[in-house]
């Protein structure tokens, strides 16, 4: 290899169903093994499904939602990780509609893009939960969403399962190039727009991921990432479904929970971003629950700091796995293996997952470039997204004529075809002309004993353009000095690399998957909302 292109292995071979022909399969071959747990706090309510069970209840709804919308027609979830979600997903898929997921933090402004921009016919929705009146802000924008028909109650759901098993509805062909998701983008750099996902890419990716992992079958897994995100329903539910694991589902993010539920269930496996496992690691239970059983552990979704990395697999004992990619990538173009070194875990995204090519290109020139040089990560193979809904031009921008997606990631190749995330184009910070990487910084601070977090962000500035400016939070129990850091960084880097601005933050700006929105810090502080440390 001389240039930075590469393609992942062969195997496992890519399989040519849809979604509820995989779910079908499951329940042949183990009907009785348990599926599905929901991972309440109150252990009194934790309801379990078998295979056979989920496929069941799947089916009817299935079947209900044919009564209510044509195949291809839009129908939005708005809701937390509740049990109901998973089969919703299933019963979607076999019903052959398109399920657009919804953030359930959103509010009424952002509901109403959703709905209007993916032309949502239907939605399934929860009254409430924590707060956000869901059911009140939908009865505030409905009458602007001209194609929504049908609004139903997820306190509904058992009378509409007795509806669907008493129905005679025939479920319709769905063939695996068919479109069963919109998901939106996380918006780390402004609004989402809606990837439209196949069953193919879908079903494969989840089982490729799997298996990179290391689980080969029954395993339980404790499911932490949102469903409305692909690392929650496509990760997290299909991979457990090509393994016939038992997913124990947390219907929101509780470090505490994640802890409770992974000493209950014996849980072999678990699934998060940095700031997850973070909170999971700096939780006052950490120390005295029975976490022992767990064998993989697995991150992703932004850049994991070298020192977590290894502090993970020591603590926890597991075989650590980095995944990265992208919700238009159904969702993972690459990742590292169980039995890479701890120095490839920390500090490489790993090879490409099978089936997929991997290129390095010159944002400006689009030439591949040599080993070694940064540029934009580019993917293309079976689990490409077809494009955004009902958006060609922002698909034109993403997809070229050859079918390469243009992730806006950039990264380095090695000679072994394993890539090294250096930021995002939008990241980059350009001062006085010269390119400066975030990551390489923010992974500096974090090895700071007194650094909990760090997100480094090009501010405006008149001289040079940009700036680095640097929003810190501290690690637990520990105060951050300005004087004691930036002498720190400069010891380590180079004068234009050092902050120039320094802020302190209880917390970050997070998308719904849990990450950090740096344009929102950035357009804070051009408001002025930020002091800075002394």
């Amino acid at each position: 290899m001389a240039q930075s292109y590469t393609k992942g292995p062969e195997t496992p071979a890519i399989r040519d169903l849809t979604i509820g022909e995989a779910l079908r399969e499951a329940a042949s071959e183990c009907p009785d093994r348990l599926a599905l747990i929901a991972g309440t706090p109150d252990p009194a309510d934790r309801r379990t499904w078998t295979y056979a069970e989920l496929l069941e209840e799947a089916e009817a709804m299935a079947r209900v939602l044919l009564a209510r919308f044509e195949p291809g027609d839009r129908v939005a979830v708005w809701a937390p990780n509740i049990p109901q979600w998973v089969m919703l997903e299933y019963a979607s898929a076999l019903a052959g509609t398109i399920l657009v997921t919804v953030n359930p933090s959103y509010q009424p402004q952002e509901v109403e893009y959703v709905l209007n921009q993916s032309k949502s016919a239907g939605i399934f929705l929860l009254e409430e939960f924590r707060g956000n009146k869901m059911l009140a802000h939908l009865n505030s924008i409905k009458d602007q969403c001209g194609t929504l028909r049908e609004v139903i109650l997820f306190g509904d759901w058992e009378e509409l399962v007795e509806e669907g098993r008493k129905s005679n509805q025939e479920l319709p062909k769905v063939v695996p190039t068919d479109a069963t998701m919109i998901q939106y983008t996380s918006g780390t750099t402004g609004f989402p727009k809606g990837a439209l996902l196949h069953h193919r890419g879908l079903i494969n990716n989840g089982a490729h991921f799997i298996n990179r992992m290391g689980l080969t079958g029954g395993e339980t897994w404790v499911a932490m990432m949102p469903l409305f995100h692909t690392a929650g329903c496509v990760m997290g539910v299909l991979g457990a479904l090509y393994v016939r694991g038992t997913q124990v589902l947390l219907e929101q993010f509780d470090p505490g929970l994640a802890l409770e539920l992974i000493e209950t269930y014996k849980a072999d496996a678990l699934l998060g971003v940095p700031t997850m496992l973070i909170a999971i690691k700096e939780h006052p239970a950490f120390s005295s629950r029975d976490i022992s059983t767990l064998k993989f552990a697995c991150s992703g979704g932004s850049t994991v700091p070298a020192p977590l990395v290894k502090e993970l697999e020591e603590k926890l004992g597991v075989k650590f796995t980095i995944v990265f990619g992208q919700t238009e990538t159904s969702p993972v173009t690459s990742m590292t293996r169980p039995d890479d070194n701890t120095d490839d875990k920390a500090h490489t995204l790993g090879g490409p997952m099978p089936h997929v090519e991997i290129k390095i290109i010159d944002p400006e020139t689009g030439e591949t470039l040599p080993l070694g040089e940064k540029g934009e990560y580019c993917a293309r193979g079976y689990n490409v997204m077809h494009g955004y809904y009902d958006n060609p031009e922002a698909t034109a921008k993403t997809i070229d004529q050859e079918g390469w997606l243009h992730t806006g990631d950039l990264c380095s190749m090695d000679a072994r075809g394993y890539t090294k995330i250096e930021g995002r184009l939008k990241d980059m910070i350009i001062r006085g002309g010269e390119n400066i990487y975030p990551r390489e910084i923010e992974e500096l601070l974090f090895k700071h004993d007194t650094v909990g977090e760090a997100a480094v962000v090009g501010l405006p500035d008149e001289k040079f353009g940009e700036v680095v400016g640097v929003f810190l939070r501290p690690a637990p129990d520990q105060s951050l000095s300005k004087d004691e850091l930036f002498a720190y960084v400069r010891q380590h880097l180079s004068p234009q690399k050092t902050p120039k601005h320094w802020f302190e933050v209880a917390d970050f700006p997070l998308t719904g998957s849990g990450k950090i929105q740096k344009f929102v810090l950035r357009d804070q502080w051009v408001d002025g909302k930020f002091t800075e440390m002394n």
